[in-house]
């Protein structure tokens, strides 16, 4: 029994991969269902233009070990790394392409010979784009085209495509970028690396902070809690934080509190999902109070809870100011 070989169509407004959505668009088949699930080791090549840049940045959001343009004469000698399994090699993908000199002579030999090392689950993945695609990227990137820098670039395009016909028929996957997004880029890598780990969602972390130290640089949004009663005006409460019971009751006896809780976690309950699906690696969530030691915290605290069955998602509480004059 074979696995199938998926022919997925992308594009990006973004950074020049397309300008259109699509989604993945037909199949023919070629990988032995016999394969490790997950794998560790992949080859990206295909047509100048057609996104690999954008496709090495998403793979090493997912964990990988990248590496652009190696020679091709190292490829096995990385693989081995691999294969032998340093720890901070768990996975790898490699970028080849014309810039390699020797490629076209080379590659299919040398991946016949990744496919045969024990421990090691290769996969070729050959990116392309329509002519128009690319002519349209070389014009707003006013880059020359590496095969053939004195040649027009529909010509040079057209050079490429017929020289790299043998890679692309012994590709496991190929993937067409003319109509991509980023995001919709990052999610094919995301099926293909076939990792429950790498599809984790984005590490969502709550900041608690005092305003009068400063904004944190990194939040993605900012909630403002100074309209609630500050328990620093309560000697019995001055001396403690948001973590501890008493500072938690004494802010819950508050209606506005408890209301402003559950609207924010309504909001980000809607609001994280969405982030997940987008592609985002990072979400930064800011709760400010004036020092950062009572209200922020216990709301910082409090949200985290109510935000414990969001799937797709990690989180985590970060309290910058807790300790601060």
């Amino acid at each position: 029994m074979t696995a199938r070989r998926r022919e997925s169509g992308v594009g990006n407004r973004e950074s020049g991969v397309g300008n259109r959505a699509s989604g993945i668009r037909g199949s023919r088949a070629k990988r032995s269902a016999a394969s490790p699930p997950t794998n560790n080791f992949i080859v990206l090549t295909g047509l100048s233009g057609a996104g690999k840049s954008q496709a090495i940045r998403a793979l090493e959001d997912l964990g990988y070990f990248c590496v652009d343009n190696l020679p091709i004469d190292l490829m096995s000698t990385f693989a081995e790394l691999m294969r032998r399994g340093r720890p901070e090699l768990p996975r790898a993908a490699v970028v080849v392409d014309v810039r390699e000199g020797a490629f076209l002579e080379r590659l299919p030999r040398v991946y016949r010979q990744l496919k045969r090392l024990p421990g090691l689950s290769p996969l070729l993945i050959f990116l392309e784009a329509s002519d128009a695609a690319l002519v349209r990227r070389f014009s707003e990137t006013r880059r020359p085209h590496p095969l053939d820098p004195q040649r027009p670039v529909a010509d040079a395009i057209r050079r490429e495509r017929q020289s790299l016909a043998k890679i692309r028929r012994m590709a496991d996957e190929i993937i067409d970028t003319s109509d991509m997004t980023v995001h919709e880029l990052r999610h094919a890598f995301m099926s293909t690396s076939r990792d429950p780990a790498s599809v984790g969602g984005p590490l969502v972390t709550l900041v608690s902070f005092g305003f009068k130290h400063g904004l944190p640089l990194d939040a993605d949004l900012v909630f403002d809690v100074r309209f609630l009663p500050n328990p620093h005006f309560v000697p019995a409460l001055r001396n403690h934080t948001g973590r501890e019971r008493n500072v938690q009751q004494y802010l819950d006896g508050y209606p506005e509190t408890v209301e402003f809780r559950e609207r924010v976690a309504s909001l980000l309950q809607f609001l994280l999902p969405r982030y997940a699906r987008e592609g985002k690696s990072y979400v930064t969530i800011g709760i400010g109070c004036t020092g950062g030691k009572h209200r922020s915290v216990a709301v910082a605290e409090a949200l985290k809870e109510a935000l414990g069955g969001v799937e797709g998602v990690r989180l985590r509480v970060r309290h910058r100011d807790i300790a601060a004059d």
